[in-house]
């Protein structure tokens, strides 16, 4: 959880068999969705001039769908060792 307002209300309901982890404030290299913003441009999108804003979405569309065809690879680019309990 990155501290989000709607993370901390107490209306939120957190299952039984799930832990909440919450990294320190400012710290957003803790967070495994960071790297992931990170991996997309430099895979994808980096070093490029777009001709217009559709060409631009069209180029994040095409990069979205080249990482969730990798599951292995976001699973490696998001884990974190100390994020295991048990």
């Amino acid at each position: 959880m990155d501290r989000a307002a709607w993370q901390a209300t107490s209306k939120l309901v957190m299952p039984d068999n799930m832990t909440s982890i919450r990294p320190p404030a400012h710290s957003p290299e803790l967070n495994p969705v960071e790297n992931i913003l990170q991996y997309m441009p430099a895979s994808w999108l980096s070093h490029r001039v777009f001709e217009s804003y559709d060409a631009l979405i069209d180029a994040l569309c095409e990069a979205w769908n080249k990482l969730i065809a990798l599951p292995d690879q976001i699973q490696s680019i998001g884990t974190r060792e100390w994020a295991h309990a048990g």
